[in-house]
């Protein structure tokens, strides 16, 4: 084979390859995309801030978490913030573990201060694979932060630790149906 005859076999192959190429890439389907970057038409977890939740009502909230967690001998710390996420209300049950204590005061400003569930934040996290809520300041990804609602405002926030997450969370729901 002659240098000529070699060249144009050389660049025949190059175009047949880059024809090839160009036609596998368009055959290739497109990505998904990202959930992330879909616009809602409305914000999620819009709930507005309201007045404080008062010591009473604050107590009352925990008076029954305490009482479902006893029904279930359950030792939790048990917590309850005001719309501003300040302490209100603590209780810590006989028994419950220390490292709880700061735990449950967590879950509740978490709750208040992104206004949902902190259980929303663990269902994001193992449901959905979005790891960066674990970047987000004050972020607690397990269940037993409750929002307190009165009125379509929110009041405060309970918070209980020391138990699973959905005995957490369990206790919690029923101090949070204190608050109408």
């Amino acid at each position: 084979m002659n240098r000529k005859s070699m060249s144009m076999v050389m660049v025949s192959s190059v175009l047949l390859f880059a024809v090839s190429a160009g036609n596998a890439q368009q055959a290739a389907p497109q990505a998904a995309q990202n959930p992330l970057d879909t616009v809602a038409e409305k914000m999620a977890f819009d709930i507005p801030y309201g007045a404080p939740i008062s010591l009473e009502r604050a107590e009352a909230a925990i008076a029954a978490a305490e009482a479902e967690a006893k029904r279930h001998d359950w030792k939790l710390n048990i917590a309850v913030m005001d719309s501003g996420g300040n302490l209100v209300a603590f209780k810590r049950m006989d028994g419950a573990q220390l490292a709880s204590i700061q735990i449950s005061q967590h879950k509740a400003h978490a709750a208040v201060t992104y206004r949902r569930e902190t259980k929303a934040f663990e269902d994001a996290i193992q449901l959905k694979g979005y790891y960066y809520v674990m970047t987000l300041d004050g972020v607690v990804a397990s269940r037993g932060g409750i929002p307190l609602v009165e009125s379509g405002k929110l009041i405060g926030a309970i918070g209980c630790s020391g138990g699973s997450g959905a005995q957490d969370e369990q206790a919690c729901k029923a101090g949070a149906a204190t608050v109408k």
